[in-house]
């Protein structure tokens, strides 16, 4: 097997994923560590979506700004970033989505931060898989990343989530291994073939939490 060198960008943008899981967190803590209603976490997470686009029009619109952002973060950006959206305000506009789904239930609540929570780590493994080892490409992306992907979704979905407090009285009893099964797969899936409208390729930082978490609910 042959190990490539990951480039220090990929590097510091998937570690700055991993810290993003507070995002998810907060979806299912928020309202129990800070005493709010479900609906008023969902709005903040809506503010935090604003604030990010924001900054993305300041970036892409103002000369000045675009130039100080780019001095402290664009190690972080990918190429194709640099003109578009990144992929954290995708982030949040999929923390929006799935923290306004958990006003529907707690049920929802649990489903949408294992959703959010194994994508963010699953797509971190799948880029720094594949682009260390990866070998079988699919698009830009590969089938040994997304193997990664899988297999970590699973491992957290089976043994890490069952541990966290209040979840699993949330999520209405044990996560089976076929349930955490079907979960990775759905993001390993995915996160592999991105959607596309048209000619229009769907970014999967948005979307896919909200079809996982749905997928979550009616396996449950």
């Amino acid at each position: 097997m042959i190990l490539r060198a990951v480039p220090r960008q990929g590097v510091n943008r998937k570690l700055l994923h991993g810290l993003v899981i507070i995002l998810p967190l907060s979806v299912f803590y928020g309202p129990y560590l800070l005493g709010l209603e479900r609906d008023s976490l969902a709005f903040i997470t809506f503010l935090l979506f604003v604030v990010s686009s924001l900054v993305e029009l300041l970036r892409l619109g103002n000369h000045s700004f675009g130039k100080w952002f780019y001095s402290a973060f664009g190690s972080m950006l990918r190429d194709e970033e640099r003109k578009s959206l990144t992929g954290a305000t995708y982030v949040a506009g999929a923390t929006f989505l799935c923290a306004w789904m958990s006003t529907i239930s707690e049920e929802f609540a649990a489903c949408a931060c294992l959703s959010l929570t194994l994508f963010i780590l699953g797509d971190a493994a799948a880029a720094l898989i594949g682009k260390s080892i990866g070998r079988i490409f699919i698009g830009k992306k590969t089938m040994e990343g997304a193997i990664g992907c899988f297999i970590l979704c699973i491992l957290l979905a089976y043994w890490a989530f069952p541990m966290l407090p209040l979840f699993l009285l949330k999520w209405g009893g044990e996560i089976s291994f076929f349930q955490a099964s079907i979960v990775g797969l759905s993001i390993a899936l995915l996160e592999l073939f991105p959607a596309k409208l048209g000619r229009f390729k769907l970014n999967d930082n948005l979307y896919v939490p909200v079809v996982v978490t749905y997928i979550s609910v009616i396996i449950r």
